[in-house]
């Protein structure tokens, strides 16, 4: 075993090992949290020995470093999220290899995510993204659609060809209400999605949680965590 592939075999094992304490003392089943490993930043090679430690699911959140990443990958059974803000001039390009896209939060992008998945012939997954920050009919800060915005995006989700609504996603805000309270951030969110499942039973998927919240995220019920810096290590400073 390479140092590397050590090194983040000991980081998968020390982040499993958080989010199974987490389900412990919530009372929930290991097997209801999936981790997602976020590859940002980070060399396809890494992506690879992270799928023979075992990971199955990846995020990127820039379409110009996960497109030729993906393509460098397009070997493993890994499955991609999306969950940048993403600009409807990247759509077609991410539509081509994500499976899920986790940051859709305005009309418009649902409107070219359909275009670009029927163009290409596939079917992909969304979450509607809470900005649990945004005032009403605003965007938030880290992208993302006021809570009251939710049943408008989630049916215009369901009814887009090539689309697949599965739940939600939500980042813990630095500002507003909820900022340094994560975990009523994330209870917020479930509330949510709650609500949303009564018109859209299905979307089941509730996204929260990174390296540093993820036990919060675990105990208000989030089903998968997006995790980075703990895996993969510090990211080198960009610029």
């Amino acid at each position: 075993m390479t140092d590397r592939k050590a090194q983040l075999a000991e980081n998968l094992a020390r982040v499993e090992e958080r989010i199974s304490s987490a389900c412990a003392g919530a009372g929930r089943a290991r097997d209801e949290v999936t981790l997602i490993v976020v590859t940002k930043t980070y060399p396809a090679s890494d992506v690879r020995l992270l799928a023979e430690l075992g990971v199955r699911h990846v995020a990127e959140n820039r379409d110009q470093d996960a497109a030729p990443k993906a393509a460098a990958c397009s070997d493993l059974p890994l499955s991609w999220h999306f969950v940048g803000q993403l600009q409807t001039n990247k759509v077609r390009s991410v539509a081509g290899y994500a499976h899920v896209v986790q940051s859709v939060d305005r009309p418009k992008l649902v409107t070219a995510l359909s275009a670009a998945a029927v163009s290409a012939d596939r079917e992909l997954g969304c979450l509607v993204q809470i900005a649990l920050d945004a005032e009403s009919g605003e965007r938030g800060t880290r992208g993302g659609a006021a809570p009251e915005q939710l049943a408008e995006l989630a049916d215009l989700v369901a009814g887009a060809p090539g689309l697949r609504i599965d739940g939600l996603m939500t980042v813990a805000p630095l500002s507003g209400h909820y900022a340094g309270r994560e975990q009523a951030a994330f209870e917020r969110l479930m509330e949510l999605s709650s609500r949303m499942r009564v018109d859209h039973p299905a979307a089941t998927m509730v996204s929260a949680g990174m390296s540093a919240d993820l036990e919060q995220a675990v105990v208000a019920g989030a089903t998968h965590v997006r995790v980075g810096t703990a895996v993969l290590g510090a990211r080198p400073r960009l610029g």
